[in-house]
C-alpha cells in the first residue's frame, strides 16, 4: 500500500491547543469499505500524553465548575447549532472511518444532537433538594457539585453519539474532561471536540489523546487527579477498569457487552416481528451493543417466522456505507471480520445450523473491504458458544421454544443482560416478561435496539455496572451530592447526637 502524500495528520487537543504527541509518531487509519484508502494519520499517544492532558484539565477545573450551569449550558447550545451545521460532514466521517451505512451515519448525528440539547436544558435543573430537619430551627438540603477531572473512554462502533451522550452531562455538571476515543475512529473524536472548541468551551475544559488504550488509557485510570472514568466497550476490559478504578475509590461507570435477545410468540403479529429482527440483528452490520444477537421463537409460528425470516434477510443490499442504497456495510475492521469468521466457524463445530450466509465477500467491489454475509443459525443450544458470547457483527441465532415460559428461561440464560423484546398481541404475557425479563431494559413489539436520550441507558450483569447513562441517571454519575445543614438559632442549645 503506498500512502497518499495528501492525507492529513491529525493532533491531540491539549490545554486549548492543537499538538503532536511527545514522541511524535502517529498511525494510520483506514476505511473499511475500501481498505487501500486512508483516512488520516493520527497521534500516537504515550502516558506523557495523557498526564499532559490531565494537568490541562485539572488546572481548568475549579474556574470551570464556578461558572454557572446555565452559562455551560449556553455553549453547549452553541455547539448544538454548529453541528447542525456540519452534520453532513461529521456523518460523512463516521462511514468512511467506522463503515456504517451513512443513513445510520445520519441518524447517530442527530442523535448525538438530541443528547447536547437535552443536556444544555439540564443546566437550569441540576436539582438537589429540600428536607425538614429533625432538629429545630435547622435548614437542610442537598446540593450537585462536579467530580472534577473525568476520563470518558469511548467505542468505535458509535464514534459520535456515544462520546456525546457522556460529554454532554459530564460538562454541564461542570466537569474537566480528558477524553480517549477507540483508536481506530479517532477522526470522529477530532471532528467532535473541533464543535466544542469553536463553541467557546474555555482552554483546558476539553482534552483529546489518541492512541492506544492500553497506554493511554491505564494511564487516566491510575492518575490521582482524575476522579471519575466513563466507559464504553467490552466486558473484558470493562471488567478490567471497573476493579481498578474502585480499588483506588474513583466513581466507574461501564457499559459493555449484550447478547440481546428477540422473543416472539405465536400470537405475534408477524410481519412486524420479522422486520424487526431484521433491523435489529443486520442494521450497522449488527455492531452495535443493543443488536439483536438471538431470536426465540415460539414452536407453532417456528416455520412461518424462519420463511419469512430468510426471505427479508436475503433482499438487503451489501456494500460500501456511502452509497445510501446498501442496507448493510462492511464490518469496521480486519480484527472485526476476523471475529466473525471464527465464530461462524465455532457455530458450524457446535453444531448449529448455518441457514443462511456466512461467508466472507471478496470478489468485485467486495474485494477491498472488510464484508461478511448477513448470517443465520438455527438449532442453536444454548450452551454453544455462539448462544453465550458477544459476537459484535451481523450473526444471528435462532431458538425454538415450546411456550412463553421457555422463551423466557432461554432469554435469561446468558451473562448478558443488556436490552430485550417480546413480540406478542397478550398484554398478559408483555407484562410478565417485562416483570421476569433479566435485562436493564426492555421493548414491547420492537426491536432491542438503542433507547431515548432522556432515559436511562443500561444493563444488568456483564453488561453493565455503575450508575445508568442518559436521562436524569447520567447526570447524577457526573456529580457529587452535598448535603447541607444550616442552624438558624440564636444561642446554644441542647442537640441530639447521632451518626
Amino acid at each position: 500500500m503506498t500512502a497518499n502524500p495528501s492525507t492529513k495528520t491529525y493532533k491531540n487537543f491539549i490545554n486549548g491547543v492543537w499538538t503532536d504527541s511527545v514522541t511524535g509518531q502517529t498511525y494510520p487509519v483506514f476505511n473499511p469499505a475500501h481498505t487501500a484508502d486512508i483516512v488520516g494519520h493520527f497521534q500516537s499517544s504515550i502516558p506523557q500524553d495523557a498526564e499532559n492532558a490531565v494537568d490541562s484539565a485539572y488546572e481548568a477545573s475549579k474556574e470551570w465548575a464556578k461558572m454557572p450551569a446555565p452559562q455551560r449550558g449556553a455553549i453547549l447550545y452553541r455547539a448544538l447549532g454548529i453541528m447542525e451545521r456540519r452534520s453532513r460532514e461529521l456523518a460523512e466521517a463516521i462511514t468512511i472511518e467506522e463503515g456504517k451505512p451513512i443513513a445510520d451515519a445520519i441518524g447517530e448525528v442527530k442523535r448525538a444532537m438530541n443528547i447536547i440539547e437535552y443536556a444544555a436544558g439540564e443546566g437550569r435543573r441540576l436539582f438537589g433538594y429540600t428536607t425538614p430537619s429533625e432538629l429545630p430551627d435547622t435548614v437542610a438540603y442537598t446540593i450537585k457539585r462536579p467530580i472534577g477531572v473525568v476520563a470518558l473512554i469511548t467505542p468505535w462502533n458509535f464514534p459520535l453519539a456515544i462520546p456525546a451522550w457522556k460529554l454532554a452531562p459530564c460538562l454541564i455538571a461542570g466537569n474537566t474532561v480528558i477524553y480517549k476515543p477507540a483508536s481506530s475512529t479517532p477522526l470522529s473524536a477530532v471532528k467532535l471536540v473541533e464543535v466544542f472548541e469553536e463553541a467557546g468551551l474555555p482552554t483546558g475544559v476539553l482534552n483529546l489523546v489518541t492512541g492506544p488504550g492500553g497506554s493511554v488509557g491505564n494511564t487516566l485510570i491510575e492518575d490521582p487527579r482524575v476522579g471519575g472514568i466513563s466507559f464504553t466497550g467490552s466486558t473484558e476490559i470493562g471488567t478490567q477498569i471497573s476493579t481498578r478504578a474502585s480499588e483506588l475509590l474513583k466513581k466507574v461507570q461501564c457499559e459493555m457487552g449484550g447478547k440481546n435477545a428477540a422473543i416472539i410468540l405465536k400470537d405475534a403479529d408477524l410481519d412486524k416481528a420479522v422486520s424487526g429482527v431484521v433491523s435489529g440483528a443486520f442494521g450497522s452490520t449488527g455492531q452495535r451493543c443493543t443488536a439483536t444477537s438471538r431470536v426465540i421463537v415460539e414452536e407453532a409460528i417456528y416455520d412461518d417466522f424462519m420463511s419469512l425470516l430468510i426471505k427479508q434477510t436475503a433482499a438487503l443490499s451489501i456494500g460500501d456505507g456511502m452509497n445510501e442504497k446498501n442496507d448493510i456495510a462492511p464490518l469496521s475492521s480486519q480484527n472485526q471480520i476476523n471475529t466473525v469468521l471464527e465464530y461462524i466457524g465455532i457455530g458450524t463445530e457446535e453444531g448449529a445450523k448455518l441457514k443462511y450466509g456466512g461467508n466472507q465477500l471478496r470478489d468485485g467491489e467486495f474485494s477491498e473491504g472488510y464484508y461478511v454475509e448477513p448470517t443465520i443459525f438455527e438449532d442453536v443450544k444454548s450452551d454453544m458458544r455462539i448462544a453465550q458470547e458477544e459476537i459484535f457483527g451481523p450473526v444471528l441465532t435462532v431458538f425454538r421454544a415450546s411456550n412463553a415460559k421457555d422463551a423466557i428461561k432461554i432469554n435469561n440464560n446468558v451473562q448478558f443482560g443488556l436490552s430485550s423484546s417480546i413480540y406478542t398481541q397478550n398484554l398478559v404475557k408483555a407484562h410478565e416478561y417485562i416483570n421476569t425479563a433479566q435485562t436493564g431494559m426492555v421493548h414491547v413489539n420492537a426491536p432491542t435496539l438503542g433507547g431515548e436520550v432522556h432515559l436511562p441507558f443500561g444493563g444488568l450483569g456483564a453488561s453493565g455496572t455503575g450508575q445508568r447513562e442518559q436521562g436524569i441517571e447520567g447526570f447524577e454519575f457526573f456529580s457529587e451530592t452535598v448535603t447541607v445543614y444550616i442552624d438558624h438559632s440564636s444561642g446554644a442549645k441542647e442537640r441530639s447526637r447521632f451518626i
